[in-house]
């Protein structure tokens, strides 16, 4: 088995150790291998958690990410402790996909982004919030215009 520090890994491999609070500092990268074609990489997160900042009480989620690499890529075991770090964290599901999002852009640079949650309803309203990013000045920020404005153009 490889080394994965050597790849600059320090969570893969090791004994997990959860955040108490939000930690955008787990998150890992390492190199992306294709770099000579476009394709998605998705993620289903499930089991996402946060804490409403007004009641404190716990608000539960799918969360959905799918990115089109550039010359990094996220770190599955690093990206879900990451998620986890949510759990004790109190912010409003809109606020929770955003730094998500800009989170993951600082990280990687992808050329393309986007991060979906689908909130389980409280007081029989579920919220599900939408943002995505492509790299300015070029294809990919016109195609995050583009499927921003047609995300719902079928409802």
């Amino acid at each position: 088995m490889p080394n994965r520090e050597s790849e600059g890994l320090k969570a893969l491999g090791r004994t997990t150790r959860y955040a108490d609070d939000y930690a955008p500092e787990v998150l890992e990268t390492f190199q992306n291998k294709h770099t000579d074609n476009d394709y998605w990489v998705e993620f289903l997160c499930p089991e996402f958690t946060s804490l409403c900042p007004i009641t404190g009480q716990p608000d539960f989620a799918e969360i959905r990410i799918r990115y089109i690499p550039a010359e990094r890529m996220v770190e599955s075991k690093s990206l879900k402790l990451y998620l986890f770090s949510f759990r004790n964290h109190g912010d409003f599901h809109e606020d929770c996909v955003n730094i998500i999002m800009k989170d993951l852009v600082r990280l990687m640079q992808p050329k393309y982004i986007e991060v979906v949650g689908l909130f389980t309803p409280r007081g029989g309203i579920a919220i599900h919030p939408y943002a995505n990013y492509g790299q300015p000045d070029t294809p990919y920020e016109q195609m995050a215009r583009q499927r921003l404005l047609n995300r719902y153009a079928s409802l």
